[in-house]
């Protein structure tokens, strides 16, 4: 296989793998597994009329198969899970970003959790993959009826679910950017005045790094809540924090000064208010972004 055509064929497989798994690492595992596959079956012989059909099919059913078994170590996780962030690239094509951003929300892919994995499956490839039904009946393992049924109680599902979050880029930039100023400053009424009345405000440490024991709702809780965090930066000698956009969502990346990541932002707008903000801290989900910092040594050396 040429460089050319893995850098031709990847995006798509990862797209699918990452919206199945909700983990970069974990899709770039089954990605590069589907690879695998693709060239074992090359060197095998096999005729592939479709490079990119073929390595669709391979990492949907990696996907699913590893889906199955992660469902029950989602189960045992300590505190809110939440979907490993995935931050834009300066070189993504923008077209792309804008028609797929809403299928990677953080809000989205947390739906999509509730969901058995078959169902995921033939949801994602359905409405955001635009596959025929007879080819996710093939990846699934059941009849095209059964696949059909599959896709319509998912749709059904995540539209009664589903958060809206319908703002122009301009609209998200803009707001995002006088949240984090308000944030950095320690503004509390500069912050909350940009927050919805139902805000909902959740973190991910999964047992690794402090972090909300459960989500947090309302205005004046969250805004709190915030600034409290951002307090608790300077105790370790401040942060830095970097703007970017993350899942598709205006968001930033949160270290410290020696360029050790601490935390992940993401904001949900809608309507001129933040909706939500996520906030992930486990290093297990932070690690593909670069070096981590250990935020508990961190607040008890400064304590």
């Amino acid at each position: 296989m040429t460089g050319e055509e893995f850098d031709e064929l990847r995006p798509s497989a990862f797209a699918i793998a990452y919206r199945m798994l909700g983990s970069v690492s974990e899709a770039e595992d089954v990605v590069q597994e589907g690879f695998l596959r693709l060239h074992r079956a090359r060197a095998g012989g096999e005729r592939i009329a479709s490079p990119r059909a073929y390595l669709s099919t391979v990492v949907s059913r990696l996907s699913l198969d590893h889906l199955r078994s992660a469902a029950v170590r989602r189960e045992t996780y300590v505190g809110e899970w939440l979907p490993e962030p995935l931050v834009a690239s300066a070189d993504d094509d923008p077209a792309r970003k804008a028609e797929m951003a809403d299928s990677l929300s953080l809000a989205f892919l947390v739906v999509l959790e509730s969901l058995s994995p078959e169902q995921r499956a033939a949801f994602l490839l359905r409405e955001v993959f635009d596959e025929p039904y007879d080819r996710i009946a093939e990846i699934v393992g059941t009849s095209e009826q059964n696949a059909r049924q599959l896709a319509t109680r998912a749709r059904r599902h995540v539209e009664q679910q589903r958060p809206r979050f319908e703002a122009s880029r301009e609209q998200r930039d803009e707001l995002a950017t006088r949240f984090f100023a308000a944030a950095e400053e320690g503004d509390l009424q500069g912050l909350e005045e940009l927050l919805a009345h139902d805000v909902v405000l959740r973190g991910d440490g999964g047992g690794k790094a402090p972090a909300l024991a459960r989500a947090i709702h309302g205005r004046a809780r969250v805004a709190r809540t915030l600034t409290a965090w951002l307090r608790a930066g300077s105790r370790f000698g401040g942060f830095v924090l970097r703007r970017e956009e993350v899942n598709g969502q205006p968001g930033a990346l949160i270290a410290d000064h020696e360029g050790r990541l601490i935390s992940v932002l993401i904001l949900d707008v809608a309507d001129g208010q933040v909706q939500g903000v996520s906030g992930i801290v486990n290093p297990d989900k932070l690690r593909h972004l670069g070096p981590v910092a250990e935020l508990g040594s961190l607040l008890r050396k400064r304590s």
